[in-house]
């Protein structure tokens, strides 16, 4: 069986078309996708910066709702369990703390220095002051005895709790960005 010139031409042409459609339908769709890219490269430069404040402020929402569960009183009212001794409630107490602190180390990359340090800071004083009250007690003491020391001394001294101050730099710092 061969194929006379006229057939095989024909094949050819057919090929060679169906070739050139081919070639011609990858180059556009790469064609049409480099487009796409350099679309969205160019977008996201230009959403940068909102983009970023965005993630600020959601950062220090998150630091401020952090204060708010590491502050002191907050923090023997949720995790108050009748029954246990004193050490074991400082134990509960300062694992909590260090818990939600760790749980939140990532905000540090999208606020100020001085609010990182703030928040640390808070986290450090409040496990001192835990200690330090778990420290006066007897050694009979129950973990109710430590939260109504810890809740008795912030009643005494109000300045002993940073949360306040802290709530307050994140806040000013947040304020800044909407600016």
């Amino acid at each position: 069986m061969s194929l006379s010139w006229n057939e095989l031409i024909w094949q050819l042409l057919i090929a060679l078309l169906l070739g050139g459609t081919l070639a011609y339908l990858f180059w556009k769709q790469r064609k049409e996708a480099k487009h796409a890219l350099e679309h969205r490269q160019k977008t996201a430069k230009e959403e940068g910066p909102a983009a970023t404040r965005q993630m600020q402020l959601a950062a220090y929402e998150r630091l401020i709702l952090l204060v708010d569960r590491i502050a002191l009183p907050n923090l023997v009212s949720r995790l108050n369990e009748p029954g246990l001794s004193s050490r074991d409630m400082q134990m509960v107490l300062v694992h909590n703390l260090k818990q939600e602190f760790e749980y939140n180390v990532t905000q540090q990359i999208y606020v100020a220095h001085e609010a990182w340090d703030a928040v640390r800071n808070l986290k450090d004083q409040n496990i001192m002051i835990i200690s330090q009250i778990a420290s006066y007690l007897p050694p009979e003491a129950s973990g109710q005895d430590l939260n109504r020391a810890i809740l008795e001394m912030l009643a005494q001294n109000p300045k002993a709790s940073l949360h306040n101050v802290v709530a307050d730099v994140l806040s000013f710092e947040a304020r800044k960005l909407m600016q």
